[in-house]
């Protein structure tokens, strides 16, 4: 008894049929049931004090402490440019929106955040770190926490690291200062 090609070929869509749908399942299976971690991430431990104060690496720049990186933002703001910063605000775009009454995504939405309170955007579920910190976004405030959101609110659920310049920094935050219907003018 010999078999036709045709045969052959029904016989050999069967079997790849069969692994197609075995394998097919398994795959949607191990998509939908997930491995998500109980904590997203894992905590580095913080350096010492004495670690800190250590000298860098040959060749590495020292790195700057939180409250000269502020000053230096300060000090970029008066020549910032806020259509650069546009451009750099398309990164915080897959968190934040920046129109007037449009309801918050994963962040806040950041319309009108130059002089507003912290925490205080209506109908976004802020970290209670962030409610606890108080006061208002001044420039100086914005600084720091577009420099190290996690340094600055310890417990915010901003995941972001900070952007590459303090010059990226001070352009993002003139884009910030237009976001209003009467923008707030920069640091002369």
């Amino acid at each position: 008894m010999t078999m036709d090609s045709f045969e052959f070929t029904k016989l050999a869509g069967a079997v790849l049929s069969a692994l197609l749908l075995i394998f097919g399942t398994r795959t949607i299976i191990e998509m939908t049931v997930g491995h998500a971690p109980e904590k997203p991430g894992f905590t580095l431990p913080a350096a010492a004090p004495a670690e800190a104060a250590a000298t860098p690496a040959e060749g590495a720049a020292p790195a700057a402490p939180a409250e000269d990186i502020g000053k230096e933002v300060i000090a970029l703001l008066p020549k910032a440019n806020a259509e650069k910063g546009k451009t750099i605000f398309k990164k915080c775009q897959a968190c934040h929106v920046a129109e007037k009454g449009k309801t918050p995504t994963v962040g806040p939405n950041l319309w009108d955040v130059v002089n507003r309170k912290k925490g205080s955007y209506p109908g976004y579920k802020y970290s209670e770190a962030m409610e606890k910190k108080g006061g208002d976004w001044t420039f100086d405030d914005l600084a720091h926490f577009i420099h190290g959101p996690k340094s600055f609110v310890p417990g915010t659920k901003m995941m972001f690291s900070g952007l590459p310049t303090p010059q990226d920094e001070a352009d993002v935050i003139a884009y910030l200062a237009t976001l209003a219907d009467t923008p707030v003018p920069l640091p002369k």
